[in-house]
C-alpha cells in the first residue's frame, strides 16, 4: 500500500480522461440499462442519455414507458428486453420490490454485468445480494439526492450534480465498485461516500429518515390544529422548509421509515433527547441553557454550508482487498468522498478528500 498527496491533479485528470473511455469502450459505446425510471431511476436515465450513453429504460408502468419515450430516451416493453447485453443496470422502483428485481436483473444478464440500486436502505438488499452470492457484481447504492414530487416527470438530468451518491464495496466485489466509482463521478459528477451497507443504514437514519419523520409531524400537527387555516396563511420559510419532504408520496415515505425502522427508531431517540433538553430549558427559563443547545445546533448547521477538505491519493495492490475495503470505509466514516479511481493491472489508486482536521 502507498500514500501519496502529490500527483493528486494528474490522477484526476487521468480518470475523467478514463470516465471518457468508460463511456466509449473500444469496441462500443458503454452499454446500460435503467429499471424502474421513477423520480431516481428517471433522473439516471435521463442524465446517461444526456451525455450520450446507449441507454434504455424500463418500468413496470406502461404510462411512465410511453413518457420516456416522448422525451426521446429508449424503453423495452420487456424487462429482460431492457438488460439485455448491457454492461451495467441501475435498478429502481419502491424497496420491497428490489430483491426480486434484482434476482430477475441477474438472471438474464451476463456474469460480467455491473448491477446497482439506488434504494434508501443499504443492509437489507446486501444482505439478501450475498445470499445470492451476487457480490462480486452487486454494488449497493444511495444517490443522496431528491424533491418532494415523484415519478418520471419529476426527473431532472443534473439532480445529481455535487451530490453524495453511497456506494457499498464488499471484498469480492471490489473490480465492480471500481467501475462503478469512475460512472458516478464521471457522468454523473457525483461524489462517491464508501460506506459498509449497516454504516449506511445508521447514518442515513439521522440524515435524511428521521426528516421525514419531523416533517410529518410538523405538518401533521398544523392539519390537526384548530387554527389551520391561520397556521397555514402565516407559514414562512422555516415551516415550509421543515415540511417540505411531507410533500413525498405517503407510500414511497412508509416504504423508506419500514425499511430502516430499528435504525430510523433510534436516531429518533438522539432527537427527542434533544428536544428534551430544549423544552426542559425552556420550563425552567434557563436561557444559558436553552442559548448553549441553539449554540450547538448552529454549529452543526453552519458545516453544511462547506467544509474544508484536504485531498488524498492513495494506491493498493489490486490483490490487497482487506486493506482497500478497510480504508475505504474510513474514509466514508469520516465524511469523506471520493472523485476518482484509476484501475491498472496490478494497482488501485484512488483520490479522496477528507474533511479537514
Amino acid at each position: 500500500m502507498r500514500q501519496a498527496r502529490r500527483g493528486a491533479g494528474r490522477l484526476r485528470d487521468d480518470t475523467e480522461r478514463r470516465g471518457t473511455r468508460m463511456v466509449l469502450r473500444a469496441d462500443a459505446r458503454l452499454r446500460v440499462a435503467v429499471v424502474g425510471t421513477g423520480l431516481i431511476g428517471g433522473s439516471v436515465l435521463l442524465r446517461l442519455h444526456a451525455v450520450g450513453v446507449d441507454v434504455t429504460g424500463w418500468d413496470p408502468d406502461e404510462q411512465t414507458r410511453r413518457q420516456a419515450r416522448l422525451a426521446g430516451v429508449p424503453t423495452a416493453e420487456r424487462l429482460v428486453d431492457a438488460v439485455a447485453g448491457r454492461d451495467v443496470v441501475f435498478l429502481g422502483g419502491p424497496l420491497p420490490t428490489l430483491p426480486a428485481t434484482l434476482v430477475e436483473v441477474a438472471a438474464a444478464t451476463a456474469e460480467d454485468c455491473l448491477l446497482t440500486d439506488v434504494g434508501s436502505t443499504k443492509a437489507e438488499l446486501a444482505a439478501f445480494a450475498a445470499e445470492q452470492g451476487l457480490t462480486s457484481r452487486f454494488v449497493p447504492g444511495h444517490p443522496m439526492a431528491g424533491t418532494d414530487r415523484a415519478g418520471l416527470t419529476a426527473a431532472l438530468p443534473d439532480l445529481f450534480t455535487g451530490a453524495a451518491w453511497v456506494l457499498c464495496p464488499a471484498p469480492d466485489g471490489l473490480a465492480a465498485f471500481r467501475r462503478l466509482v469512475t460512472l458516478v463521478t464521471d457522468v454523473f459528477a457525483a461524489r462517491v461516500v464508501p460506506m459498509a451497507a449497516d454504516r449506511h443504514d445508521a447514518v442515513v437514519a439521522l440524515a435524511s429518515h428521521v426528516p421525514h419523520l419531523l416533517a410529518g409531524a410538523l405538518a401533521g400537527a398544523a392539519h390537526r390544529s384548530p387554527s389551520r387555516d391561520a397556521v397555514l396563511a402565516l407559514a414562512a420559510g422555516s415551516f415550509r422548509d421543515g415540511t417540505r419532504v411531507a410533500g413525498t408520496p405517503a407510500h414511497r415515505t412508509g416504504n423508506m421509515l419500514r425499511g430502516n425502522r430499528d435504525q430510523v427508531l433510534a436516531a429518533l431517540t438522539q432527537v427527542t433527547g434533544f428536544l428534551d433538553e430544549l423544552a426542559a430549558a425552556l420550563r425552567c427559563d434557563d436561557v444559558d441553557a436553552l442559548t448553549a443547545r441553539y449554540a450547538e445546533a448552529a454549529a452543526a448547521r453552519a458545516e453544511l454550508a462547506g467544509r474544508p477538505y484536504d485531498e488524498q491519493v492513495m494506491s493498493f495492490p489490486v490483490g490487497a482487498a482487506a486493506a482497500e475495503v478497510a480504508w475505504l470505509y474510513d474514509v466514508g466514516a469520516a465524511g469523506g468522498h471520493l472523485s476518482g479511481c484509476r484501475a491498472g493491472a496490478d494497482t488501485v489508486s484512488y483520490v479522496a478528500r477528507r474533511p479537514r482536521v
